[in-house]
Formats: structure tokens, sequence, C-alpha cells
């Protein structure tokens, strides 16, 4: 299963970030403004004069005209569109392409579970429900995928909301999806988010499972490669 990435596709080079989600590229012989739906910091890959590849949009309330697409990274291209991991696990779960998920064949996005909004609710005939988080990663050092790369205290406390899920006999799943493919492994960004770190560490011991799969992506799609080593 792969996600096809818009057909057109323009490259452009890299200027500055302006704010969390708006940055500067020279597409051509012209300064354009694009929309970065990817709110984490980015450092390694966004360096003035980086290759990005950027798709026109349009609408009535849009400052830019642009999203950014992908960043090539040395040789290695990497999906900077942080909305495309849950298109894609949906996709590739209804397609039955992920063992770990066999026999689900509903998905419900956007749960309500307390006071978080978690992604996924899958279902299926003899299959426990299964509430699943599905996590963005662009972050690779030496071959390790790592998450986050800024600190979130939304994502340690969706971790917590998992755990009560499976203390309530419930499956619960955190899904790391590397957009990128050259990760060999991954493990929790100790450095960057030591809280996020420990809480992964704990629910885990709690039976919430995790999972981390890379992805490959080209000019034309995002497909899941398979599942990396999770090191915690």
């Amino acid at each position: 299963m792969s996600l096809s990435l818009p057909s057109n596709l323009y490259p452009a080079t890299f200027i500055e970030r302006i704010s969390r989600f708006l940055v500067r590229a020279k597409m051509g012989e012209r300064e354009v403004l694009a929309f970065l739906a990817d709110p984490g910091r980015l450092k390694e890959l966004l360096q003035p004069g980086a290759e990005i590849y950027l798709t026109p949009r349009a609408g009535p309330d849009r400052r830019t005209t642009f999203d950014v697409v992908l960043v090539r990274y040395d040789s290695v291209l990497v999906s900077v569109d942080s909305r495309l991991p849950n298109r894609i696990f949906a996709l590739a779960v209804e397609t039955g392409e992920l063992p770990e998920f066999t026999g689900y064949s509903i998905v419900r996005p956007e749960v309500r579970v307390g006071g978080s909004r978690l992604d996924f609710l899958l279902e299926g005939e003899e299959q426990l429900p299964c509430y699943v988080e599905v996590k963005s990663v662009t972050l690779v050092v030496e071959g390790e995928a790592r998450f986050p790369d800024a600190p979130t205290i939304r994502g340690a406390r969706h971790l917590e909301e998992l755990a009560k899920l499976k203390a309530q006999g419930c499956r619960a799943a955190v899904v790391f999806l590397i957009q990128r493919e050259d990760a060999l492994r991954f493990a929790p960004n100790e450095d960057t988010d030591p809280c996020f770190a420990a809480s992964l560490r704990r629910v885990v011991t709690q039976g919430v499972e995790i999972v981390a799969y890379r992805c490959r992506v080209d000019l034309k799609t995002v497909r899941i490669m398979g599942p990396v080593e999770v090191t915690l």
C-alpha cells in the first residue's frame, strides 16, 4: 500500500523558517511563502539551501499558496507533512498490511477519551477494541529514529490515556511512523524530552504496545516498508 503525493511538486530552495508553520523559499527566480504542516523543530532538515518540494494550495483563508511536502537530506527524501502518517496508517490497517493489527476492519478516527482525543479506535470481529496513537517521526541520528524533536506535554498525556484504556481491558498501542527510509531502529528522544521518554518506558510495563515503522519516500508516493527495532 502506498499513499500518493501531489502530482504537481515543484523543487525549491529553503531560505528560512519564519514561524512554526511558515517558511520562506526560493522557487525559480522568485521568493515564496509556504505552509509547513509539522510543528517539530526540524533543525537538521531545514537548513538554509536545503532542497525542498512544494505543492500549490489555494483557499480563502490561506496566507500562502504553497505547502511544503518533502525535504531532501543528503540523498534521502523526508516527508515533512505530519498529517500524512494517520492517513498512511489507516489505509494500511484497512488493507490488512500490518500484521500487528490483523483482523481489524473498522477504523474510527479522532476518538475522544477522557480529556484527550486519540487518533484511532480499531474494531473487528472477535478482536479487543484497540486504541492507537500515531506519531510522525522525521529525526534520524546515525540510523536511529527519535521522537519527539521538541518537548510534547500532549504526547505524554496521550500515553497515560492509553495506559488507562489498557487497564480497562482494551488493547492500546503507539505507532511511530518514520517518514524516511534510512532508520534502522527507533528510540525515544531522551535528550529533548526526558518526560516523554520516561512515560513511554512506564506505559510499556503497563501493557501498551510500541511499534515503529519506516517508510520509503519518493517524489510520487510514501509507503510503509516495515517495522524497525524499538529500543527503550
